[in-house]
């Protein structure tokens, strides 16, 4: 084999890659060493292979492409060529530098577009609950809504009392179903351990009836809350008691009261 045949046969890009066998190895270097062609496109491919490895890989560190170069030149002892090597040896590594880039920008555009996509379906997982909130509080705001303007119910206005003068509450009393509906809206949060007790009056003699615990007071919007019915009540009060409510009313702790 000549050297020209021997530089179109791509067994020197195998010699540099280190593909090739002992025996081969020892030919290609005495080819190189009685042929100039030869060594200068040895050179070449190497060269090629640096420039290449320096351009896709530009995190790698000084002191690892040092020890890469050093390695690939230290193959053989042939003296460097200056001559500027023909652009048609460059075509095969250029070819394939661009497929890596190409590659590489289109896998950073999938990765970019799956965030994307994730960020977006977590938008929407984040809107559906709003709107769900909403409807729910729409609906809410509706059944209070309907129930002040229910004609048979009879507004019943709750003032404060001495513990809390500044209080207020309303009852929404409906005489034929004797259902009710209390209005907390004006009285303060309740402390930790304690919870407003409604309580249905009969005046005399004076018979109170509890009808029903304001939980969850805090959690409740729109601070309107259904109770027990109330058989011919001729008042209402709200009364501060403990957690789970009380037997009869503590009368030292009556926030609100109303007569129907």
């Amino acid at each position: 084999m000549n050297s020209k045949e021997l530089i179109e046969s791509g067994t020197l890009e195998l010699y540099v890659f280190g593909k090739l066998s002992e025996e081969e190895n020892k030919e290609v270097v005495s080819m190189a060493k009685n042929h100039p062609e030869v060594q200068e496109e040895i050179l070449a491919i190497e060269q090629a292979v640096i420039n290449l490895s320096q351009s896709v890989a530009p995190h790698l560190s000084v002191t690892n492409y040092e020890k890469i170069r050093k390695k690939l030149l230290a193959k053989n002892d042939a003296i460097s060529i200056n001559r500027k090597p023909s652009w048609t040896n460059y075509a095969g590594w250029a070819a394939a530098a661009v497929f890596v880039i190409g590659f590489g920008l289109q896998y950073f555009k999938l990765d970019e577009s799956k965030a994307t996509i994730d960020k977006l379906a977590t938008e929407k997982s984040i809107m559906q609950e709003s709107i769900v909130d909403l409807e729910f509080e729409k609906q809410e705001a509706e059944k209070v809504l309907a129930i002040v303007r229910d004609n048979n119910n009879i507004q019943v206005a709750l003032g404060g009392q001495e513990i809390a003068p500044n209080a207020y509450a309303k009852a929404y009393y409906n005489k034929e179903t004797k259902e009710v509906y209390i209005d907390a809206s004006g009285l303060p949060i309740p402390p930790e351990g304690k919870v407003y007790q409604v309580w249905g009056l009969k005046l005399e003699p004076l018979t109170p009836k509890s009808i029903g615990l304001l939980e969850n007071f805090t959690a409740n919007n729109t601070k309107v809350f259904k109770v027990d019915k109330a058989e011919d009540a001729e008042a209402f009060g709200i009364t501060l008691e403990p957690a789970g409510g009380s037997v009869s009313p503590t009368l030292e702790q009556l926030y609100t009261l109303g007569k129907v």
